[in-house]
């Protein structure tokens, strides 16, 4: 299949320019050789309402972060070298390494993508100052489309820092290298940039989320979902403050977010039972921006959809039976195993197995194929699909843990409890999760990769892994460790799939352990260990980027 080609004679960050031309809006694809080979007075002005908000929707990256985040997290395990379902694109992203390889979901993507979509936001915040100043006041479209660029230039370098960067940590983050921080056009062809400390790209998201948190609204959008509306700004701003370990913030914004029936946001599972149960019904009900669970979608060039979907598309490095029976999924959990003790099926949507020849898949059906035709006699043309960026459920399981790190643990407890009995059917579960319930399951469950006798390797995985966060979450086996292993673990299921795995493991300081599978499908070696501290957790820079002489990371 033909991949959609980018051009690269770019210094360092002149990807940025990207000014409207001849009354269209350059995207994320376009080359800067266009913008320089065209007279400054050939761009339409945006001097109206209509051409600012027709700016803002290149605010938002095609460029997804998902794929490499996915495969960088422990929700993969190798199947082996005899599977010819592999690049080496995926292999260097599977094992940490500097990708070198191009591909249009690489590191390279991701942060050129990221950087245009800033852009486009500043240049929408440019001309709001400048019709601010000729009116002396804004229009409510203008304050809303002004917010809504701030929310699109903080979620970016939001990406961007924790993909390229160490995760932010009091103690560290003034310290730690950060990405440059873009808040005006690019006006000089070739401009450098520092790269700044974590600390300040977190001030700088912060910023913009309180100067645009007041504003954001949705009277001006067309369709609501694919912008940063009141509940996805919410959404966002409290992921970031959990980032951020600013517990009480992350709350405050997911009860905002949630407001006082959050069981009416979640996504159906029962109605999601009840539909035509083939892969193209699911996933397409999945991404639909009708439902209250779909918060903010953004649009991709991405073969998720097959790398997750039932297809043998990068099946070397899979998520496959034993890690759904063992880490998450199907695993014995705190409600039990999959099928309850009548053999009864406690999800309502259950996990998909897929076994033949080169293939060991386990997967929930989520994110859609979808493919864009360029030429339909020669079938050609690009992979992508859409993305559930932000959803209640995984707002209501970061709200679970802010109470956690608050000490409100029975208020954790009950989002947990509303998670559990949402996915699962309550009848067949008959359970409710209290302090003491979720104390007990994981103090005496096993942690992951423990060695013993009867595994010397320490190979085995279970639902509950050491953790190594830069915060203190108590000792192992206290009632906080073992609530934030909940929360970790139901969010390791809610998000599966998704790309989001890597931040938590980010976070936590999660060892991971890649580990060969045999025939049978169970772990027979250790390739690679990804410890706590491993200086590969931040990805490495952009090689053009490193070239034009900004700081690589230390390896």
């Amino acid at each position: 299949m033909k991949r959609k080609s980018f051009q690269h004679k770019w210094s360092i960050l002149v990807y940025l320019l990207l000014p409207i031309i001849g009354g269209g809006w350059v995207g994320v694809f376009t080359s800067c050789d266009n913008y320089l080979d065209t007279l400054p007075d050939n761009r339409a002005e945006l001097n109206t309402e209509d051409n600012i908000e027709k700016m803002l929707t290149y605010a938002y990256t095609t460029a997804s972060f998902q794929l490499i985040t996915e495969f960088m997290s422990d929700n993969v395990d190798d199947y082996g070298a005899n599977n010819p379902n592999s690049d080496r694109f995926i292999e260097q992203v599977f094992g940490w390494q500097d990708v070198t390889e191009a591909d249009n979901e690489s590191p390279e993507r991701v942060w050129e993508g990221c950087y245009s979509a800033i852009a486009h936001a500043n240049h929408a915040l440019e001309a709001i100052d400048a019709l601010q100043e000729q009116q002396g006041t804004l229009s409510t479209a203008l304050r809303q489309a002004r917010a809504e660029a701030l929310m699109c230039r903080a979620y970016h370098h939001f990406i961007l820092v924790n993909i390229f960067c160490q995760h932010y940590h009091p103690a560290t983050a003034a310290t730690d290298l950060g990405i440059p921080y873009v808040t005006r056009p690019e006006t000089v062809v070739g401009q450098t940039y520092e790269r700044g400390t974590v600390a300040q790209v977190y001030q700088l998201i912060d910023q913009d989320l309180q100067a645009a948190l007041p504003f954001v609204g949705d009277t001006y959008m067309t369709v609501p979902k694919y912008h940063f509306n009141p509940q996805a700004a919410y959404a966002f701003a409290c992921r970031f403050y959990l980032f951020y370990e600013q517990w009480e913030k992350a709350r405050q914004y997911a009860d905002l977010c949630l407001g006082s029936q959050p069981q009416s946001l979640l996504r159906d599972w029962q109605y999601v039972a009840s539909l035509t149960q083939q892969v193209t019904a699911i996933t397409q009900h999945y991404i639909d921006a009708s439902l209250n669970c779909n918060l903010l979608l953004m649009t991709g060039y991405s073969k998720m959809g097959l790398a997750f979907g039932p297809y043998s598309v990068y099946s070397r490095y899979a998520h496959g039976n034993y890690l759904a029976t063992q880490e998450d999924g199907n695993a014995v959990n705190i409600w039990g195993g999959p099928q309850n003790k009548s053999g009864i099926n406690v999800y309502y949507s259950n996990m998909k197995v897929y076994s033949a020849t080169n293939m060991d898949k386990t997967i929930f059906w989520k994110l859609p194929y979808l493919f864009e035709f360029t030429d339909a006699v020669a079938g050609t043309g690009y992979y992508h699909t859409v993305f559930p960026v932000l959803t209640a459920d995984e707002c209501l399981l970061n709200r679970a843990e802010a109470l956690t790190m608050l000490g409100r643990y029975d208020d954790a407890a009950a989002d947990l409890n509303l998670w559990m009995n949402n996915i699962l059917k309550a009848s067949e579960v008959n359970l409710t999760l209290t302090p003491d319930t979720i104390q007990r399951f994981y103090a005496q469950t096993p942690y992951s990769y423990e060695v013993t006798e009867a595994d010397p390797q320490g190979l085995r995985g279970t639902v509950k892994k050491h953790l190594h966060p830069a915060f203190d979450i108590g000792p192992e086996g206290g009632l906080r460790e073992c609530m934030l292993q909940c929360v970790l673990g139901f969010r390791r299921i809610e998000t599966l799939q998704m790309g989001l795995r890597w931040f938590d493991v980010k976070r936590y300081g999660i060892e991971v352990k890649r580990r060969v599978m045999d025939a049978a499908g169970n772990p027979t070696r250790q390739t690679d260990l990804l410890t706590a501290t491993d200086l590969r957790r931040a990805t490495q820079l952009p090689l053009k980027t490193r070239q034009a002489g900004m700081v690589p990371n230390p390896r």
